[in-house]
């Protein structure tokens, strides 16, 4: 089912006012799946996909995309950051706003065109918001703010996507399209990390997980790491499990 590594990370370490954030990852995440990066708060989950990027300076360490650098590679990567980190009163209609995905493929000097907007509209039709298409993002609710971004990561035609809590404060609804669109971005060879806080949906929505705490506890197929030990270790004993019929698995996180 996995063939080559889409992702290598070797020996990133991030730190901040020399306090490590990460230290000493090492990550081989092959193509074609659906990764979800877990741990508790401070655990560095969003400062793993930021380094990757190059978008907070690491420590010591590399990530290559392909085998290549990410700056030679970045056509290749569509990125979807944290909705609180977005300022959603910028003025601009959500067509625009997908739009913008396409630039890195247009560069800055060539305006956007009639195929740029038929895109566009494709992806809108994907996350149900073709009908918003006009409206300001500001008066969009969090739930359709977070669709407008997926769908300005898809009309980039990425290999590798990095979520950033894409189910972060959206409904049931918004949550099963995000799922069915990261399934159907598999299904098209297509690989996708996504930054997770939700430990019960991690077997169901994810076929891979890596489990984090400034250094990395395991990665690997959920079925293989995602285990009682794993998740105590990342998160220190806070725990608690039920019991499955196929055995012990994670159901609540306690406070």
């Amino acid at each position: 089912m996995y063939s080559d590594r889409s992702i290598e990370v070797t020996d990133l370490t991030v730190a901040y006012r020399d306090k490590p954030v990460l230290w000493d990852i090492d990550l081989n995440v092959p193509s074609g799946l659906l990764m979800a990066i877990v741990g508790p708060n401070g655990a560095g989950k969003t400062t793993l996909i930021k380094a990757m990027l190059g978008l907070v300076r690491a420590a010591a360490g590399q990530t290559l995309i392909y085998g290549k650098p990410y700056a030679e590679q970045r056509r290749l990567v569509g990125y979807v950051p944290q909705r609180g980190s977005v300022d959603w009163d910028f003025p601009s209609s959500v067509l625009d706003v997908v739009m913008m995905g396409r630039y890195g493929a247009l560069g800055w000097i060539r305006r956007p065109g009639r195929r740029e907007r038929e895109l566009a509209f494709a992806a809108l039709d994907k996350v149900k918001m073709r009908d918003f298409a006009d409206r300001q993002i500001s008066q969009l609710s969090g739930g359709q703010q977070q669709r407008v971004f997926l769908a300005r990561a898809l009309v980039q035609d990425a290999q590798i996507y990095f979520m950033d809590e894409p189910f972060q404060g959206v409904d049931a609804t918004t949550e099963r399209a995000i799922v069915t669109l990261l399934q159907e971005l598999r299904a098209a060879g297509k690989t996708v990390i996504v930054v997770h806080h939700d430990l019960q949906t991690v077997p169901e929505y994810f076929d891979w997980v890596t489990l984090l705490n400034v250094r990395k506890i395991a990665s690997g197929p959920v079925n293989d790491v995602f285990t009682e030990e794993n998740l105590r270790l990342a998160y220190g004993g806070r725990v608690s499990f039920l019991s499955r019929a196929n055995g012990s698995a994670p159901e609540t996180l306690a406070s």
